[in-house]
Formats: C-alpha cells, structure tokens, sequence
C-alpha cells in the first residue's frame, strides 16, 4: 500500500483527475482486490483536494465496478482497472465478418422500430433515396447505387426514433459502403435486392413490424 503524499492537480475536472490517478494506482497493483482503500481524510492529503471531491471520485469508481463501499468500513477495491477501449473505436475499427455480424444484429432491430415508429417524412425520405438506388443500379453506376443504399439504411435508423442505434449504424454504415465498394463492381447483385428493400420500405410504412424484421433478415442474409 502507498504511503500518503500530496499529489499536486490541476483545479480543473479534479474528481476526474482523482478518478484517473486511483485507476491507475489499482492497475499497477498499489492496492489488491479486497484491499481497503485510505480513508477520506488520508485521500484529501495525498490529493490536495477537498472532501466533496474524494468523495464524488469515490462515487465514480463505484459506478465503474472498480471499488465497493462498505458503510462504516471503509471502500474496498474489486476490480482492476483496464484501459478499456471505447465501445465507439473498436466498433470503427472492425472489418469484414464482424461488422457484418453487428450489421445484421442491427438492422433487424431497427425495422422493428421503425415500423412502429417512423413518420410521413421519414417514409418520403426513405423513398427518395430507393428511387436513386434503383436508377443507379438500372444504369449499372455501383457507387452511387451503393451510397443511395446505406443513405436508405441510415434514413431507417433514424426512423427508428433511437438514437443509439443510429449513431450505431451509421459508424456501421461507413464500413459496410467501403465493402460494398470493394465487392460490387458491377450493380447486377444490388438491382436484384431491389424489390426486397421495397418490400421493407412497405412494410415500414404499413406499420409492420413482423414483416419489417422479415424483410430485414432477407435482405442481409438471415434467411432464405
């Protein structure tokens, strides 16, 4: 265990500042799982900070699963701490079969939703951007039938009134149009699942949302 020192921060973000030094305290091994953290008293001292802020940084490691607080007892630690990369990059960073995955985990979800969610103008967009795909495949240009696709697919997301999964899909959507480019060089594959994403667009718009996800899973591959 360290013994106590005054650990000068900066006055900005200081239950942060705290939070970030136990962290990595924890993950050096300084303090052990099941090992009681210094008191509040000692805390302050060795961080030159007030109370209100140990305590808001004690609050914050709780959250995060790192430490248990034990009324009367003390705070005990019961997690090592790993840097853990944000959810957000390692999805930006995924390729080929894993985004495929969590494409099609996606975009079943966001038919359903969709279908009991969308509005008049999500439909209107929505049709606007199947029209291009259609006459971009008609006249054999993969690129821009391919943007008219994901733009028809993130137009869904947002019709889903879920913010999550459409800042989700669309980090998805990015590396999906790069595979798309890569793959169809010609748009004969694209036009033939031109009627099944009009199916989808329907069903949306009748408020289906059995046949949403059904279309869905045809459309990415889930069943035959």
């Amino acid at each position: 265990m360290m013994t106590p020192e005054t650990i000068s921060i900066k006055r900005e973000s200081l239950a942060d500042a705290v939070v970030n030094r136990l962290q990595e305290q924890i993950a050096a091994n300084h303090y052990s799982l099941g090992e009681k953290l210094p008191s509040e008293p000692e805390l302050m001292q060795q961080f030159g900070v007030g109370r209100s802020t140990i305590r808001e940084a004690i609050r914050i490691l709780t959250n995060k699963g790192l430490v248990r607080v034990q009324q009367g007892v003390g705070t005990f630690v019961q997690a090592q701490y790993q840097n853990v990369e944000p959810f957000h990059q390692s999805l930006s960073r995924a390729e080929g079969v894993e985004v495929n995955e969590v494409r099609q985990l996606l975009e079943l979800k966001i038919a359903e939703k969709a279908a009991l969610n969308r509005t008049q103008e999500d439909i209107e967009a929505m049709t606007v951007f199947l029209q291009k795909r259609h006459e971009a495949a008609l006249q054999n240009h993969p690129e821009a039938c391919i943007e008219a696709d994901i733009q028809f697919h993130i137009r869904l997301a947002i019709a889903s009134k879920n913010d999550v999964l459409a800042d989700l899909y669309t980090i998805i959507a990015e590396k999906m149009k790069k595979s798309f480019m890569e793959v169809f060089i010609t748009t004969e594959t694209l036009l033939s699942a031109q009627s099944m994403h009009t199916a989808l667009l329907q069903s949306v718009a009748d408020q289906d949302p059995k046949k949403a996800w059904f279309w869905a899973a045809k459309i990415t591959g889930q069943i035959q």
